[in-house]
């Protein structure tokens, strides 16, 4: 009996090895405008006039992805800094983003587009909105790519993050993310 289980153990090991060699590769999203853990150029840094600490011309970074979750029939997106306010900010919140598309290029995020649903985010808009960083220490700009069951043409616009938390509950089909660094030139 011993020398069965030490056979179906050995044998379970095996296959549990020729299993993981090829495993698939993992969903993973990337930037060609910086590097995960990298800064955000200023360009990337939100405009709004009347913060004197929006320094830049809001143009969204460039994401891409690939090694999608099996079932995935469309994205969401999300930019968040955790540490602005004290409870943190929303800086993008979309969704309704096609199975078919494996990124978005500079620019595309900061206005209206047909690639994706606008959500609210912290200041009640639907597209991007970069860094309003307060000069000091840089901040930690989270983008979080979330692969989902739905169609994309399920959710209506205008969901916050947490509205969309609720929606997307038992629809996920898995999860990546990048962090960006914006500083304060000032």
């Amino acid at each position: 009996m011993l020398g069965l289980r030490r056979t179906l153990t050995a044998m379970a090991g095996v296959l549990l090895l020729a299993g993981t060699a090829h495993a698939a590769e993992p969903f993973e999203i990337t930037s060609s405008t910086f590097k995960d853990g990298g800064m955000l150029a200023k360009k990337n840094a939100g405009n709004i006039k009347t913060n004197p600490n929006c320094v830049g011309e809001n143009i969204s970074p460039a994401v891409s992805w690939k090694n999608v979750p099996p079932g995935t029939a469309s994205f969401a997106l999300l930019v968040m800094d955790p540490e602005a306010r004290g409870t943190g900010v929303d800086q993008w919140v979309a969704y309704g983003i096609p199975a078919s598309v494996t990124g978005l290029a500079e620019g595309e995020a900061s206005n209206p587009s047909d690639k994706f649903v606008g959500g609210s985010n912290t200041f009640k808009k639907g597209t991007y909105n970069g860094p309003c960083t307060p000069p000091g220490m840089p901040h930690h700009y989270v983008f979080v790519l979330i692969a989902t069951d739905l169609d994309s043409k399920a959710l209506p616009p205008g969901l916050t993050k947490l509205e969309l938390f609720g929606k997307l509950d038992g629809h996920v089909k898995g999860s990546t993310g990048i962090v960006g660094l914006f500083k304060n030139p000032l």
